[in-house]
């Protein structure tokens, strides 16, 4: 094994109580870190290093090995090296390379994280780090008053006429671990930037960077692999638009789209089980059950409960399930999954949660494209829908009678 990454992430924090398990887009960030080191290719193995048991449940979870960290090197003032140092001296063999791989940093593209590994196994350099380019003028104040530190104030030159400068972002250091151990130290020898896209740049130290990671990660699961054994969705507001025709007599309906019962169908079919948990309990929700010819569970109040009932009793693990959802009761369950996924006109706070948030809304083809995205990921295919595949939500819907 030349290649390992390990994660440091430590029970105690001032700023965000329990910020390592502290999710973004439905997913804890120590989580999200193990995602980003095993989806590197050039990566054998990944470690946590941590105090804390939860963040190992976790950590195992995401499918990262663990380490014990001693209480001695898992305070405020100890230092990540410390904690890698530590880890590596656990290990049964020594790696060629070692990646230090930082939790707060949610956005971690694992292309950037095989680049800095092959330049450190080519021997361009000893040691790579994320930094992203900046051409920002910085000040320092002083008693006399605020001074230019990276430029002359007298001198305004326009930015492309300034030499790019690269602010380090802290997300991952590739390492030479024989290098690293003798100097103890991130820094030694020959050291290089892996330049990273300026926008997943963010490290949350705030609680305010957190709630900005949360609006943001939308726009890092365009290519999302949803590698899950069964979907479970919301019925009112998913499977239809939320609303209900009432006719002269006081009879309601709601509309369906044909391409969610193709998408469900496809699902069948690959032999993945699809199940409806609606807080309702109307004959209109058991009619779309059996036309599918799917399972559903109405009346239900307390998802979270009923969901967890039905993954044991079908001996699926939860982090195995994909929700769909779109309100706020839906919110319990989908914290407790793989993969919390929202259609695009979902409650902001499910917004918030989802780990992926659909192009299509409620009732017009969120769940076909649901189902395309788990069928791609089924066969392989990492390619995004097409077009033509989200067009097929607007199809003519089916309408189903409500009980009087």
């Amino acid at each position: 094994m030349s290649v390992v990454a390990v994660i440091p992430a430590r029970g105690g924090s001032k700023g965000i109580p329990g910020k390592n398990l502290r999710r973004v887009a439905g997913r804890s960030l120590v989580a999200r870190a193990v995602d980003a080191a095993r989806a590197a290719s050039s990566i054998d193995r990944v470690f946590v290093t941590t105090d804390d048991a939860a963040i190992a449940g976790e950590a195992r979870t995401a499918g990262a090995e663990v380490i014990e960290r001693p209480a001695a090197i898992a305070g405020d003032t100890a230092s990540s090296e410390a904690a890698l140092l530590h880890a590596l001296g656990q290990l049964d063999f020594v790696p060629e390379v070692v990646v230090f791989v930082q939790a707060t940093s949610p956005f971690i593209d694992p292309a950037d994280l095989d680049a800095a590994v092959h330049r450190v196994r080519d021997g361009q350099e000893d040691v790579v780090f994320a930094a992203a380019e900046t051409h920002a003028f910085l000040w320092s104040p002083t008693a006399a008053g605020a001074i230019g530190v990276n430029h002359d104030s007298a001198v305004r030159p326009r930015r492309q006429d300034r030499d790019a400068q690269f602010q380090e972002t802290g997300a991952f250091y590739a390492m030479r671990t024989k290098g690293f151990v003798e100097g103890g130290h991130r820094f030694f020898g020959r050291v290089g930037i892996r330049e990273v896209d300026a926008a997943r740049a963010l490290e949350i130290d705030t609680v305010r960077e957190l709630e900005v990671a949360q609006l943001i990660a939308a726009l890092f699961e365009e290519h999302a692999r949803i590698d899950v054994d069964a979907l479970v969705t919301d019925f009112d507001g998913v499977h239809t638009d939320d609303t209900v025709q009432v006719d002269s007599d006081g009879r309601e309906q709601v509309a369906v789209s044909r391409s969610d019962g193709a998408g469900v169908a496809a699902l069948r079919a690959a032999g993945v089980p699809v199940v409806i948990l609606s807080r309702e309990t109307d004959r209109v929700v058991a009619a779309r059950g059996r036309k599918l010819g799917i399972e559903v569970l109405q009346g239900v109040e307390d998802k979270a409960t009923a969901l967890c009932a039905w993954a044991s009793a079908a001996g699926l693990g939860l982090d195995r399930l994909a929700y769909l959802g779109n309100d706020t009761n839906d919110l319990p369950a989908m914290a407790l999954v793989g993969w919390p996924v929202a259609v695009a006109d979902a409650h902001p706070l499910v917004l918030a949660a989802a780990r992926l948030v659909l192009q299509r809304r409620g009732g017009a083809g969120a769940v076909r494209e649901l189902a395309d995205l788990i069928l791609r990921t089924a066969q392989g295919d990492t390619t995004s829908p097409t077009t033509a595949d989200h067009e097929i939500g607007s199809e003519q819907p089916w309408q189903f009678q409500l009980a009087e």
